[in-house]
């Protein structure tokens, strides 16, 4: 395969660059005004994540304004268990809503088969974006992580304290592996058509590792990552992955060598010179301002940028957040950090 030209690419195959690239998770949100009208014409929520003109709009709307060397499909991770058969429904102030799956015997109503059916418009909007971006501009698709996904279809929204699923995982594994197995299949079928409409790149969200023991950590973080990976790369060897364990902590280390990602999403938590000195030298990382420095913005925000720059842009880096931007965010702040980047030496 030809070595890639696009900086994103680039820093993904190993190579330092004298300037890191940069996107931002959640860069097309409601901090935008812009999105904010889209996805008034839209209706709800989910239906704008399969309206195909409308998601490549806005997934293309901060392209406009900061020029970010990626973008990022806009659609949610808890499409694949809508596709599965569980009813899926986002409520205003209250987030995802789903008919919880509370042990083994509810796993008879998900069905891989016919996915593709609900999904279609997802990969209508790749197939839109990849001739719709910049030609510099790499295009990322994602899921879920099995973990975190099922983290949802169990607890039935949004958790604190994720009791229901762990009582699930550690008192059923063999019949939580079952789930797990399940939304491993069906994330290799949705990111594989990703691929075949267009995605450059993949990325692999998972939010809620953080919650497990150790050794829930490899059994339902690590083995299912490594399965999807695995997967994606018979089809397409060159394919780059990047997974995101947010909280991982320490277990950084055995997932970026276990699962067989090309690199690492970093939270804001992990420490720099850490990063640096151990996790870094196994591949290229991506990562880690507090998405709060965009709210605050001002010197706090630049010293902080700054820090994060001088201590992994020796190596092969991707500036992003430790967490998806939030709504309240300042879109001048962002101006701002892409334009102190674009001028880092």
């Amino acid at each position: 395969m030809p070595k890639p030209t696009k900086t994103f690419l680039r820093a993904l195959t190993g190579e330092t660059l004298p300037v890191p690239p940069i996107w931002l998770m959640r860069q097309a949100g409601r901090y935008l005004p812009e999105y904010r009208a889209t996805r008034a014409e839209a209706g709800s929520f989910l239906d704008l994540c399969y309206n195909p003109k409308l998601a490549c709009e806005v997934t293309l709307q901060p392209l406009r304004r900061y020029d970010f060397d990626a973008a990022i499909l806009f659609s949610d991770i808890l499409v694949i268990p809508q596709a599965l058969g569980q009813h899926l429904a986002f409520k205003q102030g209250e987030g995802p809503q789903l008919d919880p799956i509370r042990d083994a015997s509810g796993l008879g109503r998900l069905k891989v088969n016919g996915i593709h059916d609900i999904l279609g418009p997802i990969y209508e909007t790749v197939s839109k974006l990849s001739v719709s971006i910049p030609s510099h501009t790499s295009l990322i698709g994602f899921a879920g992580s099995p973990w975190t996904v099922a983290t949802y279809m169990v607890e039935g929204k949004g958790s604190k304290d994720f009791a229901n699923i762990r009582r699930f995982a550690y008192g059923d594994p063999t019949g939580f592996d079952q789930l797990i197995a399940i939304l491993v299949e069906a994330t290799t079928q949705y990111l594989l058509k990703q691929v075949e409409a267009g995605a450059e790149c993949i990325q692999l969200f998972e939010t809620w590792g953080g919650v497990l023991s150790e050794n829930g950590f490899r059994r339902w973080v690590i083995e299912p990552t490594k399965k999807i990976v695995a997967n994606l790369k018979v089809v397409h060897p060159d394919l780059p992955v990047i997974g995101f364990p947010r909280g991982a902590g320490l277990h950084l280390i055995d997932f970026k060598q276990q699962t067989g990602v090309d690199a690492v999403g970093i939270d804001s938590g992990v420490p720099l010179k850490w990063v640096a000195e151990n996790l870094q030298p196994l591949g290229p990382v991506q990562g880690n301002l507090d998405p709060m420095y965009l709210i605050t913005g001002g010197d706090e925000m630049i010293t902080e940028t700054c820090r994060i720059l001088d201590t992994l842009a020796k190596g092969p880096f991707i500036f992003n957040l430790g967490h998806g931007i939030t709504p309240e965010t300042s879109p001048e702040n962002v101006g701002k950090l892409v334009e102190f980047i674009r001028n880092y030496r």
